[in-house]
């Protein structure tokens, strides 16, 4: 099953504490405590475009992959942002696992309160 953007959205909102607005010439943009975790795009052509933050281990993975490449922009300036194409490398379930360690790195970077009040509780 591919990724859509109804799919993408259930699935980013059923992350903890996440919000959606939209800004940047109408991308979805997904945040945790403020921090972007995801954007989704769709790109002329009508095709998704979903833009994640990535480990350095990860970006170096990916970044050459085919259906990966570093996220314009983000990446540009240093950032570690990778933006997923098409299935060629990761399907979609590979996809999501990138965008729930996202989430991770977003809520990390957080304040415990912050993370309290998000009712977050660190997997054991």
């Amino acid at each position: 099953m591919e990724a859509t953007e109804t799919s993408l959205h259930c699935f980013c909102m059923s992350l903890c504490g996440a919000t959606h607005v939209v800004q940047w010439g109408g991308s979805d943009v997904y945040k945790v405590g403020g921090k972007v975790f995801a954007i989704v795009t769709t790109d002329a052509s009508g095709r998704i475009r979903v833009t994640f933050k990535a480990s350095q281990t990860s970006f170096e993975l990916l970044k050459e992959a085919p259906g990966v490449r570093p996220a314009p922009y983000l990446a540009s300036r240093g950032l570690k942002w990778l933006q997923w194409l098409d299935e060629t490398t990761l399907d979609r379930e590979a996809l999501r696992a990138y965008l729930r360690r996202s989430h991770a790195m977003a809520m990390d970077g957080l304040s415990r309160k912050q993370r309290m009040a998000l009712q977050f509780r660190p997997e054991a």
